[in-house]
């Protein structure tokens, strides 16, 4: 397991939610409640320092515009937090990333807060999602990230939904070079970041099951039409499923449709984008699955025989996060033939 302690220094206050303000729910309470769950189940887990990520890994795969505008950012005052509000159309990357009040070009939506302490942050949550993929080239079987803040949302030039860098196409990027690659988010919301990252890439394939995006997060994108694009049509699923839906249900969706694409590409590693919104008490998700049923979808992920780089993505009833992160990992190393 790899964090940091500096991911806990970004503190974002309160979003803007359809003309609310509301207490922002990607608070720092989230990573607390897994590491202190894991403290409790330290026989299962090494906690480790990530190594720091090259300027490099992070240029290619985000625009040098939106690394700017983070660099910007940094001259926020302390405890100031700044609102993207006004969205301009422009043509992708015009805007000015040295003017803070131009972020709303780098930017989609007006819940996502930029300030001194979200470079750092963002940083070291890559960094950990890195590190988690490079333990995996070196034989581990599987790792964890406990990347915060998320980052699942974030393309190439655009920043949004909690998320600032793409940790789970941090991974996937470090993953590629060495064979195939398969992005499986389990968020409750549609990682429409990591679909954008690899729409045209025939060596990563990305599947997703989420909430309809008629009626949840992020609206426009995650759709079962989107295939993927030139020669990566027919790399990418998504797997839009039935509100309310259950454990026993969403692991037949799983069986059903994932795993079988999954099996059909065989990937040399697996990328899981372990969002865990899908819990019955999340407030912003819309599913029923249980902390029991983490750990079964994480065991039949486990199964596939496939090293696993888990990186945390979603996942806002914090009382019960930890259980619900370790139920999942635990599965994974029941899965993967790991549990003593």
């Amino acid at each position: 397991m790899f964090f940091n302690a500096l991911q806990l220094e970004f503190k974002p206050r309160y979003e803007w939610a359809f003309g609310e303000k509301i207490a922002h729910p990607e608070t720092t309470a989230r990573a607390e409640s897994i590491l202190t769950a894991v403290a409790e189940a330290h026989e299962d887990f090494e906690l480790r320092e990530p190594s720091k990520i090259p300027a490099g890994a992070l240029r290619g795969l985000h625009s040098l515009q939106l690394l700017n505008l983070y660099a910007t950012a940094e001259q926020i005052p302390e405890d100031t937090d700044f609102y993207p509000t006004v969205f301009p159309k422009l043509k992708r990357g015009e805007g000015d990333p040295n003017n803070i009040r131009q972020a709303g070009a780098f930017c989609f939506d007006s819940g996502t807060p930029l300030n001194a302490k979200t470079l750092s942050a963002a940083t070291w949550s890559a960094a950990c999602a890195r590190s988690a993929a490079t333990s995996l080239r070196k034989g581990a079987k599987l790792a964890y990230a406990l990347s915060r803040p998320p980052g699942h949302h974030a393309q190439r030039d655009l920043f949004g939904g909690y998320c600032y860098f793409n940790n789970s196409g941090v991974a996937a990027k470090v993953l590629r070079r060495a064979g195939r690659v398969v992005v499986l988010d389990i968020d409750f919301h549609h990682g429409n970041g990591t679909q954008s990252l690899f729409l045209r890439d025939d060596k990563v394939l990305t599947i997703s099951l989420h909430g309809d995006p008629r009626e949840y997060f992020p609206f426009f994108c995650g759709f079962a039409s989107e295939v993927g694009e030139a020669k990566g049509r027919g790399y990418n699923m998504n797997l839009v499923l039935e509100s309310k839906i259950d454990g026993a249900h969403y692991i037949k969706a799983l069986e059903a449709h994932a795993v079988p694409a999954i099996e059909a590409f065989e990937p040399d590693y697996l990328v899981l984008a372990a969002g865990l919104d899908a819990y019955e008490r999340d407030p912003i998700g819309d599913f029923k699955l249980s902390t029991e049923d983490f750990f079964r979808v994480g065991e039949r992920i486990g199964s596939l025989g496939i090293p696993v780089a888990a990186i945390q993505e979603g996942g806002y009833f914090t009382e019960h996060l930890g259980r619900n992160a370790v139920a999942l990992l635990r599965g994974l190393r029941a899965g993967l033939g790991l549990a003593d």
